[in-house]
């Protein structure tokens, strides 16, 4: 009887030990999505200004003297330079800052509300208004965001305040710059925060699901919105002491060895 019991417990650790080999299957990205299939995306949509934004505009025309009125002193240092790599080597950038109106307040064409428009919608608007006034003949407007940034937190490599270099950021790009995903972080319940009409709106993706994944109005990345990544109940666990131990295998033939002298003292 004795040896019969000691038989299911080798035969259950042998159970276990073989299913720790099986391949996870919530760990690969897009999963399903082959060479040569073709997915929609869900619309595209540019990132636009918000209160409290803060942009460089820059006005060039073929008389520079000019346009030297419509520009910050220091505003020009931005034109082709990474928004990051800017921000950490000019301390003295100059900017206008979106009021909580949705205005700027720009030389001699006064107050122009650009809250809701993209940074093109707005270098259009301030190019019409310098031909229909009369200021510059030939004007071209740069607008760069200055302040745009998401968050990518949790179980990634690098978490931390990530520079929105251009419009259009999917999600995966996002985490692209974070490091990637680490082996622990949940693939299937990827958080995204957005703040919406003054409420933050919660969206949650799956990276394994390229359907779903490509279809989510958080596919695409706005300013300030903030990622999370949950562990998942590996990761959980080992913020307690020995709190996977029991579902390692050496825990397993310890106790096999240790059920086996128990039974050699008994039939002794």
């Amino acid at each position: 009887m004795l040896f019969r019991n000691l038989c299911s417990v080798f035969v259950l650790i042998a159970v276990m030990l073989l299913s720790s080999c099986k391949t996870p299957k919530d760990i690969a990205y897009m999963q399903g999505f082959d060479q040569g299939d073709v997915q929609a995306v869900v619309s595209q949509r540019r990132i636009t200004l918000q209160p409290d934004d803060k942009v460089s505009i820059v006005v060039s025309s073929k008389d520079p003297e000019l346009a030297r009125v419509f520009n910050l002193s220091v505003a020009q240092v931005r034109v082709g330079q990474d928004n990051a790599s800017s921000l950490t080597s000019n301390s003295q950038v100059s900017a206008y800052t979106v009021s909580p109106d949705g205005n700027i307040d720009y030389p001699l064409l006064g107050s122009l509300h650009v809250a809701g428009m993209s940074r093109m919608e707005v270098a259009k608007m301030i190019e019409a208004k310098l031909l229909k006034d009369g200021y510059l003949k030939d004007p071209v407007v740069t607008v760069e965001f200055l302040n745009a940034t998401i968050s990518v937190l949790g179980e990634v490599n690098s978490p931390g305040e990530y520079p929105i270099s251009r419009d259009n950021m999917t999600l995966l790009q996002a985490l692209g710059k974070a490091g990637d995903l680490k082996i622990t972080g949940m693939r299937k319940n990827v958080l995204v925060v957005r703040e919406e009409n003054g409420k933050d709106v919660a969206y949650r993706l799956d990276l394994t699901d390229a359907k779903s994944l490509m279809e989510s109005p958080a596919y695409h990345l706005q300013q300030n919105d903030v990622v999370y990544v949950e562990p998942n109940d590996y990761a959980k666990r080992q913020s307690v002491v020995n709190g996977n131990s029991i579902l390692t295998p050496s825990f397993w033939i310890s106790i096999a060895s240790f059920l086996s002298t128990i039974a050699v003292l008994i039939t002794k």
